[in-house]
């Protein structure tokens, strides 16, 4: 721009097209208007040099303890975010936590009127009630909020909405315990997913709830057990249904059959097949939103899926004893509807150590190809014992194979004509009947470092099926190694295109995982033993200062950081990291109640211009033996912040004086 000087209405058109985020050469507003004259067409003084981002580091907080016990029973931070631009300034950010609400609390549904969050409703859509206490009935609210997404929806208009509207999908995924304390709810609720409606102060980044809509999920048979989530490329809400229901055991689950009774009235109306599927939530224009389940994407123990930039290929998270890496890849994009299931067989090398600089080559097995409408079908219609039979004890038949899986050894054999029927309802005998390496302890969260075509994949821990010597491991598979470490160890997999699966056939993917290798990992702390587990003072069974059962994973491009969720057994206070993958600094950034487990994350590099870190917590003061020290002087606490420990926050971290920007200021 060769003009020196620039009429107000002038200096305001060019800032409207200019980037928000510094990558691409980022404006300050503030300073550019306010040497604009009160006058319309006063002149001003020249455009200043752009500042540019560089990077974003975060500072790391000490882990709360007993010298102040109401730290520990809240979410609590006390960490900085830092970002440096291109002439050498920074601008420092003091992060807190913003809750929207406390699950059990009645917010505004947008009509005038007020809804539960967090409540649950059955099939009919008609609330579920809590009748443990006589006298005391009401309605059912989850302590466990998970999976979250924050995002926009072109053209959107909400009514309150007085900046933008900016929308959050938040999945519930159980309630702990009933009223009465002693009844245990786990997977005995169909799961609620609702979208929240966000007021987006355009001078501050705030965002403020305005509408909570419960999601109907009747046509998609309901949800079970939601765990963690993602958003996909193309914006909309990508679920999950945990530790699919065994259909050859169902007749004698009694938590399914609640499950059944909760949702229909009838205990034996649901259906197994139904379950263990990937779940997509639309947003639309008006807060409300639509809900889709993809069959075709294999029934496995849905953790969190992240799919690739290609808006095709998606990693999965399986949480599962005897899980496994599983790679869809899409037909078409944007489309989860119909492609192709693969299984990874993991090759020599593996390890959980870091300093080995070892990683194992990994080798695709295809399952199969389908579409979505075609294995709701064969949900709908077969019986387990349509597609394959299941033998608890060696028959000495060698048309069975011997396969463990969930820590059992079985023997199956495939029915005639009945492969694609095994390998997508039935995905995780089928992969283990195909040859893939089903060995890994509960697979957690997945995320891309897209620029470096890294991906990640949280492993809870690592003990039973990946222990050698360990009756649920299996010899041979490439998934062994001689010592458990219950802390657990996030793993990195390289991405590439060009790949073949094991017979030959080329793989229509340039985001295939071609091997995997140990990224970060916790400590335990052993007795003089070497092998049992020994609390510290304050009762942590894994070093603090490290990571311990990593779960929830998210990656943000701009500030090159994993962030990093606990559900740790291990820790008396699970934590948020932040891991910068080029500085290799670990910093602490958050502390959920104790007892409680770090979930919902999500990290959002720019929406109208400001950066959000998403934040929930599950079951506060949960207690373990690990919160013998503790316990005693913050389960009252926590009582008093979370409704008697029913209820969980869900909301995002916060900076001050203003939400984070990666921008000039």
């Amino acid at each position: 721009m060769s003009q020196t000087l620039l009429s107000r209405r002038k200096a305001l058109q060019f800032l409207s097209g200019a980037p928000m985020l510094p990558i691409a050469s980022a404006f300050s507003a503030s300073s550019l208007l306010a040497a604009c004259g009160g006058g319309d067409d006063a002149p001003v003084a020249p455009v200043p040099v752009a500042k540019n981002y560089v990077s974003a580091t975060f500072t790391n907080m000490a882990a709360p303890t007993l010298a102040k016990p109401a730290d520990m029973a809240t979410m609590f931070m006390a960490s900085q975010m830092k970002v440096t631009f291109d002439d050498k300034s920074e601008q420092s950010y003091d992060l807190s936590y913003q809750p929207f609400f406390v699950t059990g609390d009645e917010v505004s549904d947008g009509k005038g009127g007020k809804i539960l969050s967090g409540g649950y409703f059955d099939i009919f859509n008609n609330k579920i009630i809590d009748r443990t206490v006589s006298g005391q009935e009401r309605h059912f609210f989850s302590d466990s909020p998970d999976g979250t997404s924050l995002l926009t929806v072109p053209n959107a208009k909400v009514d309150g909405v007085k900046g933008q509207p900016v929308f959050a999908v938040v999945q519930f995924e159980y309630t702990t315990w009933a009223q009465d304390g002693k009844t245990d709810m786990y997977g005995k609720l169909p799961s609620p997913i609702a979208v929240l409606t966000l007021d987006q102060d355009q001078s501050t980044g705030k965002l403020s709830l305005v509408k909570y809509h419960n999601v109907d999920t009747s046509k998609v048979h309901g949800l079970w057990i939601t765990c963690g989530a993602s958003l996909s490329p193309w914006g909309t809400h990508l679920s999950s249904e945990e530790y699919e229901p065994d259909a050859f055991s169902i007749a004698s689950n009694t938590m399914f059959q609640a499950y059944s009774q909760n949702l229909y009235g009838d205990t034996t109306k649901a259906n197994p097949y139904h379950y263990g599927h990937m779940p997509e939530v639309i947003v639309n224009v008006d807060g409300t939103a639509t809900i889709k389940k993809h069959f075709c994407m294999g029934r496995i123990s849905h953790e969190l899926v992240q799919v690739m930039p290609d808006q095709r290929t998606a990693l999965m998270g399986d949480d599962a004893t005897n899980s496994g890496y599983f790679v869809f890849v899409a037909d078409k994009e944007k489309d989860l509807s119909s492609g192709t299931l693969y299984a990874a067989k993991v090759g020599a090398g593996f390890s959980i150590d870091p300093a080995s600089k070892s990683a194992a080559a990994l080798a695709w097995i295809k399952l199969g190809s389908a579409t979505s409408a075609e294995i709701e079908t064969l949900a709908n219609t077969l019986k387990p014992t349509d597609i394959m039979t299941v033998s608890k004890t060696d028959p000495s038949d060698a048309s069975y194979t011997k396969i463990v899986s969930n820590g059992k050894t079985e023997w199956i054999k495939i029915n005639p004509g009945m492969d694609k029927a095994a390998a997508f309802l039935e995905t995780h005998r089928y992969a283990a009947f195909k040859g893939a390496s089903l060995g890994f302890t509960k697979m957690e969260g997945t995320t891309v470092n897209a620029k470096d075509k890294i991906a990640y994949s949280a492993l809870q821990n690592v003990q039973s099926s990946m222990v050698a010597g360990n009756a649920a491991n299996v010899p041979g598979n490439g998934v062994s190694v001689p010592k458990q470490l219950v802390a657990g160890v996030v793993m990195a997999l390289n991405l590439k295109g060009g790949q073949k699966d094991t017979t030959g056939g080329a793989i229509n993917s340039e985001w295939m995982p071609v091997d995997t290798a140990p990224l970060l990992a916790g400590e335990d702390l052993l007795d003089t033993d070497g092998k049992t587990l020994k609390g510290d003072a304050l009762g942590n069974t894994a070093n603090p200062n490290k990571i311990a059962n990593p779960d929830n994973l998210k990656f943000s491009e701009k500030m090159r950081t994993l962030f990093i969720g606990e559900d740790s057994s291990q820790h008396v206070n699970n934590f948020m990291w932040a891991y910068n993958v080029d500085t290799k600094q670990l910093s602490r950034l958050l502390s959920v109640p104790a007892g409680g487990e770090s979930t919902g994350l999500h990290a959002v590099d720019e929406i109208n211009g400001w950066t959000y870190i998403m934040s929930n917590f599950q079951h506060a003061g949960d207690w373990g033996g690990i919160h013998a020290s503790v316990k005693t002087q913050l389960d009252p606490l926590i009582k008093a912040n979370y409704k008697d420990k029913f209820g969980s926050a869900v909301g995002y971290i916060t900076a001050s004086p203003a939400q984070m920007k990666l921008s000039a200021k």
